[in-house]
This record gives structure tokens, C-alpha cells and sequence, in this order.
């Protein structure tokens, strides 16, 4: 089963220059991936590896007993032959103390009968841009539900993971009417501006090269409050990727809206952090941090405070691993409980779309960036919720991913919601 709960074939991801030898490491991550689905179905895509800490739903990581830590490295090393090793935990510094957080109003039905909406982007005015993955049709959609083509992107390929993923408008929009989106290609995954006008013109390729495959493709778009393009990619299922710093795979890049290295950057390339398995998820909070919602692969999901030139440790820890060299997450799931794709911040809080869980989780986030408990909201009601995005007037809307083939959808799906924090 994948990040998303379909059933698909692992294949190898098209090999890069910057691959070092990319065969083996295809070879090796199919055989380990496919291991782990026949042990365990409902296990994600991957294969297993030893936890870090484990944590209750939806919590800021917590120490685990000594004995229960050990007890699992036994266990996981007598199951699992293809297990990978993982640092000693450490205990992280305690988050200051959160009030409950309101309870969040009833969500209303927007629009309905969509096809797979991925990524959610507004224009000036409050209307908003909406992708569908698999028609690879991008949509205007109004506040009072009105829903009109803009387009159709013949370049996109739906095919696994893939297909039309996220959008972005520019913060210039009302001086350049740019609008620009991540999708799926022949060859490899993209990001393409084009000049908006109730239709879309001018397409200039502003990124291309990134790693794609049926699996792991990231998709994420967005621009930063510094007025920077952010895209997140996958590592395709080819693992060793995450780390190689000669691929744009299991990154997050930051760049102009040319395309170019932004400056700040930690190298003189689009990278902004690497070690990441799976980011669909952006969102930055009102002191201008960033967080990124991460699938793991069979032990934890995660929420991460994304630092520049940060390491998130994907392939060799998974959670909690308290190694020096790699950068905990802040919040830890079960891969039960969530599967994170798109994620917004409003009202002090994250707000996570789960597709496996099937719920939106809010995450309170303290005045220094430390993460509170985690509620879950509408457990099971609207079925996998995959776009999350806040709306200039300070509501979410929500997109279900019910049609992406492992839903159980209602005749009206997949919806687009609102929701008032």
C-alpha cells in the first residue's frame, strides 16, 4: 500500500546524473518495498524500519521507556532483515503549556462532484484555483460554489501519485497575473508559470528535471511571505535519493519565479532542505515559519519546522530518532492516523488533511513554534481529505481525495468544503 492507500506497481525512478548508481538503489528499494507490503498490507510504501519514539496520535514526540525501546529494536531485528538502524532516542525539551484550542464550526459543502482536487490557490477577490490530479483540469472556484473550467493541462500525465499537483498565484498576481503549477510530465515532474486571464497563456517552464515516478512525487507549490516559489518533491521510492544532494528528489526547493536559486539559499542550487520521504503539505505561521506535513512509511507520519539547510534524516530514521545529524519532527502519527497531504495555518493552529485517517487534525502551535496536542476532527465524515488551504477570509477550504481510486466515495465526491476555525 503507498503514502496514499492505493495499490500500485513499485518501479524504479528514472534514473538522474545525479544518482549514485541508481539501478542498485532501484533494485534494492523495490525489493524491500515489496517485502514489507506482502508482511504487512496495511503497512505504507517503503518497507519497515525501526522507530524512533513512539507517541499516541497526534503528539508532540514523547520519551518512551527504555526497556520498550529496546524491546522493539529486538523485535523489529528478529522481523525484519532489511530493518535500518536508528539513533538513540533523547528526550526534547518540553513544549510550554497550550490552552485547549476552540472547537472549530461545521463545515459546509462548497462544490462537489470533482475529480481528485489536489492543490487549492486563491486569487485576488477570494476566488480560488483548483487542481484536479487525475483530469488534470485546473478549476475557478467560487465563494458561493460556482465552478467553471480554466483549463486543461494536456502536458500532465496521470499516472500512480502523479498528475496535475499543486498551484501557486503569484503575490504580484494584480501586476503580473502569473499563476503557476506543479505537475507530472512525460519525463519527470515540472513546474510550469503561465499568464492568467480566465484562461492560461504564455506557458514557460520554470523548473523541470525533478525525479518522478508512481510513487513519492511530492507536488506541493507555494509561495513564502519572503515572495519565494516553495515546491516539494518525493524521493520517487528510490530512498537514497533523500539524501544525495545532486537530486531534486525528497527535497524541498525554494526559488524566483524564474525559477532561479533564491537567494539565501544554502547552496547555489533550488535546495531549501533535504531527507524528506514524501511533502505534499506547506504552511507558514504568522511569525513566518515554515512546517511540512511528511508521509512516513509504516511507523510514524509527521509534522517537521522546516530550518534551511535542514536534514530530516529519511532513510535512515523515520520519527524520533535523537540523532545529531538529523532533525526531529515536531508532531509524530501513527501511519493509521494520518497520511498527511495538504496542510493550512489559521487560528493559531495547523490544520493537516489525513487521507488514510480520514480526518482534518489541528495542531496548536505555541508563540515559539513548539507544537500542542493534536485534535482530530470529523473522524470518517467526509472520507480522505487531501487539500487544505487557508482563504483570505480567514476560513479553510478543504478538498476530499474520496475518487483516487482506495475512497469509498459518496455520490457527490469528491467535494470541495469550508470551514470556519
Amino acid at each position: 500500500m503507498t503514502d496514499e492507500g492505493r495499490e500500485v506497481s513499485i518501479m524504479p525512478s528514472k534514473p538522474t546524473s545525479a544518482a549514485k548508481d541508481p539501478a542498485a538503489n532501484a533494485k534494492d528499494s523495490a525489493a524491500k518495498d515489496l517485502a514489507a507490503n506482502a508482511k504487512d498490507p496495511a503497512a505504507k510504501n517503503g518497507g519497515p524500519l525501526l522507530p524512533g519514539r513512539r507517541t499516541g496520535p497526534g503528539h508532540a514526540p514523547r520519551p518512551a521507556p527504555v526497556i520498550a525501546l529496546v524491546a522493539a529494536v529486538l523485535a523489529a531485528g528478529c522481523s525484519s532483515p532489511s530493518a535500518e538502524r536508528v539513533g538513540t532516542a533523547r528526550t526534547p525539551a518540553p513544549a510550554p503549556a497550550l490552552s485547549q484550542a476552540p472547537q472549530a464550526g461545521e463545515p459546509r459543502v462548497l462544490a462537489k462532484g470533482l475529480a481528485v482536487p489536489w492543490g487549492i490557490a486563491f486569487l485576488p477577490g477570494g476566488d480560488a484555483l483548483v487542481t484536479e490530479r487525475d483530469t488534470a483540469r485546473l478549476l475557478r472556484v467560487t465563494p458561493a460554489g460556482e465552478v467553471s473550467e480554466v483549463a486543461k493541462i494536456d502536458e500532465a500525465r496521470p499516472d500512480g501519485e502523479g498528475g496535475l499537483m499543486g498551484v501557486a498565484v503569484s503575490p504580484r498576481f494584480a501586476q503580473d497575473g502569473l499563476v503557476f503549477l506543479h505537475y507530472t510530465a512525460a519525463d519527470d515532474n515540472r513546474i510550469v508559470r503561465y499568464r492568467y486571464d480566465r484562461g492560461l497563456t504564455d506557458a514557460t517552464v520554470v523548473l523541470d528535471g525533478i525525479p518522478k515516478g508512481v510513487i513519492h512525487n511530492g507536488g506541493g507549490l507555494a509561495f513564502g511571505p519572503d515572495g519565494y516559489l516553495y515546491a516539494t518533491t518525493g524521493e520517487t521510492g528510490d530512498r537514497q535519493l533523500s539524501q544525495d544532494l545532486g537530486s531534486l528528489a525528497g527535497k524541498i526547493l525554494r526559488m524566483t519565479a524564474d525559477g532561479a536559486p533564491a537567494p539565501g539559499n544554502p547552496a547555489q542550487n533550488v535546495i531549501w532542505s533535504h531527507g524528506h520521504r514524501n511533502i505534499q503539505g506547506l504552511a507558514w505561521d504568522s511569525s513566518g515559519r515554515l512546517y511540512a506535513s511528511e508521509f512516513g512509511s509504516s511507523s510514524f507520519d509527521e509534522v517537521n519546522l522546516i530550518e534551511k539547510g535542514g536534514n530530516y534524516g529519511w532513510p535512515e530514521v523515520e520519527g524520533v530518532g535523537g540523532d545529531s545529524r538529523f532533525i526531529d519532527p515536531i508532531v509524530t502519527w501513527s501511519t493509521s492516523e494520518a497520511s498527511p497531504s495538504g496542510m493550512a495555518y489559521a487560528d493559531g493552529s495547523l490544520w493537516v488533511g489525513a487521507l488514510r485517517g480520514r480526518k482534518l487534525w489541528r495542531v496548536p502551535i505555541a508563540p515559539d513554534g513548539t507544537a500542542g496536542a493534536a485534535a482530530p476532527l470529523f473522524d470518517g465524515r467526509y472520507g480522505r481529505l487531501r487539500a487544505v488551504t487557508a482563504a483570505p477570509d480567514g476560513s479553510l477550504w478543504i478538498g476530499t481525495s474520496n475518487e483516487d481510486g482506495r475512497g469509498s466515495p459518496a455520490p457527490d465526491d469528491d467535494r470541495v468544503l469550508t470551514l470556519t476555525p
